[in-house]
């Protein structure tokens, strides 16, 4: 086990094991590239923090949750660079931005996290979907999803 800071939680102890490599850091933090990530169980949003830097944490979300037509599309060299061997290995998050107003809240489509959930390594890619943008409002994103349950779904 191993203590670390963490901008959300304060001092907290996790299992070195958990611990997720970004040998290129995230753009714009290239120095830092030991993470980890704190998940809350009523939450479907997680925390990238960094284990060097205990300011630099990160909101993410997987993009499925608010967008059902996601698809991660990364160059063959973001796979190899962190050895992806099969689809199955993959663990893909986005990074969201929290304004002052919580409902402008986005996501950074154009930017996705890609993890290694095998090999524990991880990167930060530019997605080669032409339409994802840097900032997707996750909530306009969520409200297309809800009009699109057709009213015997939601109990009527």
């Amino acid at each position: 086990m191993k203590k670390i800071k963490t901008k959300p939680f304060g001092e907290i102890e996790l299992d070195e094991t958990q611990e997720i490599y970004f040998p290129d850091g995230l753009f714009g933090f290239e120095l830092c590239k030991k993470f980890y990530i704190l998940e809350n169980p009523d939450s479907p949003f997680v925390w990238l923090q960094s284990s060097e830097e205990p300011a630099l944490a990160f909101v993410m979300i997987h993009p499925m949750q608010f967008k059902t037509n996601y698809e991660l599309k990364v160059s063959d060299e973001d796979l190899k660079s962190i050895e992806i061997a099969s689809k199955n290995d993959i663990l893909d998050f986005v990074i969201v931005t929290i304004p002052e107003e919580p409902s402008l809240m986005t996501a950074n489509l154009q930017g996705p996290i890609i993890i290694n959930i095998k090999k524990k390594l991880g990167k930060q890619a530019i997605s080669l979907k032409d339409d994802y943008t840097v900032k997707c409002n996750i909530l306009e994103e969520m409200k297309k999803l809800a009009a699109q349950i057709p009213a015997a779904k939601k109990g009527k």
